[in-house]
């Protein structure tokens, strides 16, 4: 979409005191913690673009606020390397680069904001290296720090530590699948079939290179089976999360031309828990 279609959907440039002033009434609040999925182009013509979008989210939640964001890890080997011929998973094993949460680039796939957050001044980064996640503010180390290994997911996470704290999710344009809490939920819920992933990726020791055996949920084609409780061309989260708005949770609102919302995660994790169980039988 070019520029002046992104300025004609929004009415405008989407400022940052624009943004900040539509994120307040949204419902978003100074002291809040916030985990956000950004659609950047949804919005419409940003001036200045994620750097933008994140200084009027720090504009609104301030000093006592926190961010936070899911940022992976762009050139993480695939689960599937080991499977390989035996040369090909040599020369992998001898050369693939550490996940160093200083330097490693955040996963593409979740768009620009996470890896602008990466980088932004004070901002500290957890130390997984498929699941990791960045925070900037009062509590980012409380965040991230000491993310465990295994059940990157589960209890004593980001994730688990955000619903502790209070934390609320931010879909700022991005769709409702995007919700990545409800890995969370799928992590603590008790259901017949939960399915696993176990991989390999070199993380830093000391500084030196060592590869780890990883454990979790698998996240990427489900922790579950959800076919026959949801439509086959519908991801499940995008299911939960509309039961999740019509049960009466979160709310909904504009910032710019996007479509956003806004959960408190406990409400996400306790519906979705309670969702799955009933859903898949536990």
């Amino acid at each position: 979409m070019d520029e002046d279609q992104l300025l004609a959907r929004a009415g405008g440039p989407v400022t940052r005191s624009r943004i900040a002033r539509e994120l307040r009434a949204l419902g978003v609040a100074e002291g809040d913690v916030v985990m956000f999925h950004t659609r950047l182009s949804a919005i419409g013509w940003v001036p200045g673009g994620p750097q933008t979008v994140i200084e009027a989210l720090l504009d609104v939640v301030g000093a006592s606020g926190t961010l936070m964001t899911y940022c992976g890890w762009h050139e993480a080997p695939p689960y599937e390397w080991t499977t390989w011929p035996p040369e090909w998973q040599e020369a992998v094993r001898a050369e693939q680069p550490a996940f160093d949460p200083a330097r490693s680039v955040s996963d593409h796939d979740v768009g620009r904001l996470p890896e602008a957050l990466r980088l932004w001044p004070g901002a500290r980064r957890s130390r997984h290296p498929d699941v990791s996640f960045a925070a900037v503010g009062a509590l980012a180390r409380e965040l991230t720090d000491d993310h465990p290994w295994d059940d990157p997911h589960g209890p004593g996470t980001p994730l688990a530590r955000l619903v502790d704290h209070g934390g609320r999710v931010l879909l700022l344009g991005a769709p409702l699948d995007t919700i990545t809490l409800l890995h969370h939920a799928e992590a603590l819920a008790e259901a017949p079939g939960k399915r696993f992933v176990d991989y390999e990726q070199p993380i830093l020791v000391d500084g030196r290179r060592v590869w780890r055996r990883f454990r979790d949920i698998d996240s990427a084609d489900g922790a579950f089976d959800y076919s026959g409780v949801v439509p086959a061309d519908e991801w499940p989260f995008t299911v939960i999360a509309r039961e999740l708005l019509a049960a009466g949770f979160g709310v909904r609102g504009a910032v710019g031309a996007a479509d956003c919302h806004l959960f408190d995660a406990a409400d996400v994790t306790r519906f979705g828990v309670e969702w799955i169980e009933r859903s898949l039988g536990g």
